[in-house]
């Protein structure tokens, strides 16, 4: 039998007395890709922060390409051949594909003049072993999410990587990025690189893996071939019940009046591209206790118009009505005051202020009711109401004053779906609102939108994941490239449908 590429051991780490790792063992064949799964606060960045250097581990061993070592740096790890690309891409992004696929190894006389012509052709024999047609001169700011993770990938290539760690790789990916992204990690395979594939969508981990470790609390569950496991077995693994028991939508729930109306919303044109039609003639409603499911590719408008109706956007013609009323909606403030919230795509960019407490990031959008005399924070306040929702959203945290960035992104997600609760909002929309979080974090915010639309929210969600939409919509409309192209019950709504309006060049609306 041929020996491993990595063995790593009865590997432990704690933190401030938190068990992060206890008696973990991970083992990575020659030319292997190896899923390693499990939900946030597993350990999965734990181990992998211990193999690329940037962590110690309390105990045991790691055995690299037939040798034991103590890896003691990620320039350490980079050097035996481990390379870590993150799911937050450490690209520049005023360089060029050359200049960061070689960054500080560019090719040239040692502290002189940089060869640029040899740059580009060795940059170019690792982008061509990618199968990828890109300028090694172009600049990293002007590619797609897509075209910048090949970039990283061909950064660890030129490193002469035998190992490649992939952080959620396909998390901003569309759905053709991904299946290139996954065929790039095959032919990888075929060159005998070894890649330990982390990812929520296990889906993706069944197509493309050998081998799944699972990781839960702490702890090794167990490491399975691809071919005796299924989707309900890694579940079961990852979250200790079946997919079976977990949350499911719960029927006999009637929608009442309409709490949200856009009536012919049109975004034409910025400083950057004034031709551009980012929104086109959009008209629909949503009632108090719908979730009415909103979907469409990459570019399709989707975020555009989350932003537009929330005042972040201008918009160019159309009208706004809640709760039967007309409303001008200028920004939004406007639009928090008309009783409208929005949990964005980006929660850490757009979302959460992560440097401070998860009591301020709970409590900021609250302010007005909670100062007294218009200046002071009253503390008992805020301290009870971050308690209250705490307890009812099961957020899973030290206290009130951790800081937020070091919660999961199951927990932060919470934290901002906390802030609208607290301002009893008529409207919620929500764009992604499991993306990055792991599947048992996702029933628990599939509930909670249950909970909301049950005591009269109404909801607008926007998800790239189709059984996401036909499981949680009452009902669906679809946008292609700023239009709206089809809307359906939950009854009439397929994933072939929806693939059919979303995609087709042109489609009348089904009803």
């Amino acid at each position: 039998m041929q020996q491993p590429l990595l063995r790593m051991e009865h590997i432990s780490k704690a933190f401030l007395g938190v068990q992060a790792l206890n008696d973990v063992s991970l083992e990575v064949g020659r030319g292997e890709i190896h899923g390693l799964l499990g939900e946030n606060g597993a350990g999965k960045s734990t181990l992998i922060k211990i193999l690329s250097g940037a962590y110690k581990p309390d105990g045991g061993t790691i055995e690299f390409d037939g040798q034991m070592v103590n890896v003691g740096s990620p320039q350490h790890a980079q050097h035996l051949g481990i390379v870590t690309i993150y799911q937050e891409f450490t690209l520049v992004p005023s360089l060029s594909i050359a200049e960061n696929v070689l960054i500080g190894r560019e090719p040239g006389p040692a502290g002189t003049l940089i060869d640029w012509r040899r740059m580009r052709r060795e940059t170019r024999e690792i982008t061509d072993r990618l199968g990828i047609d890109l300028d090694p001169m172009r600049l990293v700011r002007t590619l797609s999410v897509a075209e910048q993770q090949m970039v990283e990938i061909a950064r660890a290539l030129s490193m002469k990587s035998k190992l490649i760690i992939m952080d959620e790789p396909t998390a901003a990916l569309s759905e053709n990025e991904v299946e290139q992204l996954l065929q790039i990690s095959r032919d990888l395979k075929k060159q005998g690189i070894s890649i330990i594939f982390i990812t929520h969508h296990l889906e993706e981990a069944l197509r493309v893996c050998d081998r799944v470790t699972i990781l839960r609390d702490g702890r090794l569950v167990g490491t399975e071939d691809i071919g005796n496991i299924t989707l309900n077995d890694i579940i079961r693994m990852m979250v200790g019940r079946s997919v079976d028991d977990l949350f499911r939508r719960q029927d006999g729930h009637e929608a009442g009046e309409i709490a949200l109306k856009v009536t012919g919303l049109s975004r034409k044109g910025n400083a950057r591209n004034p031709t551009a039609i980012f929104l086109d003639n959009i008209s629909f409603g949503v009632r108090r206790g719908e979730i009415l499911g909103l979907a469409g590719l990459v570019g399709a408008g989707r975020t555009e118009l989350a932003r537009a109706i929330f005042g972040a956007d201008p918009i160019t013609s159309g009208t706004v009505e809640v709760d039967g009323k007309p409303v001008k909606i200028h920004s939004p403030r406007d639009a928090i005051r008309l009783g409208i919230g929005l949990v964005p795509e980006d929660r850490k960019q757009q979302a959460l202020f992560l440097a401070l407490a998860v009591r301020e990031n709970m409590s900021i959008a609250s302010l007005p009711k909670l100062l007294r005399w218009g200046v002071f924070v009253r503390e008992r306040a805020e301290q009870e109401m971050v308690a209250q929702y705490r307890g009812n959203l099961n957020i899973s945290m030290s206290g009130p004053d951790q800081r937020v960035r070091n919660l999961s992104g199951g927990n932060q997600q919470k934290v901002v779906l906390a802030r609208w609760l607290a301002l009893s909002p008529r409207v919620l929309i929500v764009d992604e609102p499991t993306r990055g979080i792991d599947v048992a974090a996702k029933a628990e915010v599939h509930q909670l939108m249950d909970e909301m639309a049950r005591n009269g929210i109404a909801i607008i969600m926007i998800s790239s994941e189709l059984p996401e939409i036909l499981g949680m919509s009452d009902r669906i409309i679809t946008l292609r490239n700023g239009r709206l192209t089809g809307e359906f019950t939950r009854e009439e709504a397929t994933e072939e449908r929806l693939m059919q309006v979303m995609a087709l060049e042109q489609q009348s609306i089904v009803s």
